[in-house]
């Protein structure tokens, strides 16, 4: 079996060569993302691997199928850049559907504390001996209410260490789940209720139609003036002209966003010695008030192992033909 590996990171290659040293799958590893370009680099492959920033539209499908590609291997969650459509009924999709939701949760309560108590604000100023506590003030987040958008593992998770903070908890999903409300002690709540109710916004649903830019001007006027969002799910959750002119308003008092939702060009990779030219990102990183990550949320050593791990095992249950437990299929009306 030969995996064309797309978007390689040192990282990628030294935990994928862990993982493979039980499977033996021949790998060739590729620093460039797929598209159209690279796409005739699968020839002779039998999988392609890719990840968030890598593209798999119609073209790029057909042209895998082309080269005999019979795979395609999502090292992720998350499937919005795929064409489904295109891969129906004759191109294999797996993904893995949860590498640590223990590494996304602890990294959205990161984002809370930092922007809460100032932490990267007080970092720089230290450094240049500069003591001084004014614009440094946060709140206590003891009793103060969280408003959680999905209820997937990832937020159960979060819930559980916010409650552990004594925060109150109000959660909207589509599907409800009582039992696990009643365990937590938390609430579910209609949405315009939670945007109302909640000083801390944090969003753990997957990028669908139905949730694009869910947060925008309309939304943001129903919040709690000085409101936090934070968003480690997709950077299309969030329309980010609108979250400017709240942070300009004052309406959003912080964010904290590890996803940007034009974060291709600039996410995982160094432009430390180029100009920013993307206008919107430039302006959202010159608020002391926002922290960007570059959608870090997930990288931790367990989660890099168990993504290798699930990638290859889903691999060799296609060799094996076996059933695909984390096969994604084009829904029926995709």
């Amino acid at each position: 079996m030969r995996i064309a590996f797309f978007g390689t990171k040192p990282y990628d290659q030294q935990s994928f060569d862990k993982a493979n040293e039980k499977y033996g799958f021949d790998i060739k590893y590729y620093k460039g993302h797929l598209n159209m370009n690279s796409v005739p680099l699968t020839a002779g492959a039998h999988a392609a691997c890719i990840f968030v920033n890598d593209t798999a539209d119609r073209e790029v499908i057909d042209a895998l199928v082309a080269n005999g590609v019979k795979l395609l291997v999502l090292r992720m969650a998350g499937f919005n850049n795929v064409d489904l459509r295109a891969c129906e009924g004759r191109l294999k999709v797996v993904r893995v559907p949860a590498y640590s939701p223990y590494a996304v949760a602890e990294h959205a309560v990161a984002l809370m504390l930092s922007l809460n108590r100032k932490i990267h604000r007080a970092y720089w100023r230290t450094r240049d001996g500069n003591f001084s506590l004014h614009g440094l003030m946060g709140f206590d987040m003891y009793g103060k209410t969280a408003g959680i958008i999905g209820t997937g593992k990832i937020a159960r998770i979060l819930i559980h260490i916010l409650r552990g903070f004594g925060m109150h908890v109000v959660a909207y999903d589509l599907y409800p789940d009582a039992e696990f409300a009643r365990e937590e002690g938390i609430e579910y709540v209609p949405l315009d209720e939670l945007y109302r109710r909640s000083d801390i916004i944090s969003l753990h649903v997957p990028l669908t139609e139905g949730t694009r830019y869910m947060i925008d001007r309309h939304s943001i006027a129903k919040m709690k003036d000085g409101v936090m969002i934070v968003n480690t799910g997709r950077g299309q959750l969030i329309h980010t002209n609108d979250l400017i002119e709240g942070l300009k308003e004052k309406k959003v008092g912080a964010a904290g966003l590890d996803v940007y939702e034009e974060e291709g060009d600039y996410f995982y990779e160094d432009k430390s010695d180029k100009i920013i030219d993307d206008d919107v990102l430039a302006r959202l990183l010159s608020f002391n008030n926002v922290i960007v990550t570059s959608h870090q949320g997930f990288f931790t050593g367990e989660a890099l192992a168990n993504i290798a791990e699930t990638s290859l095992q889903n691999v060799q249950d296609f060799i094996d033909g076996k059933p695909l437990v984390n096969e994604v299929k084009c829904p029926q009306n995709c």
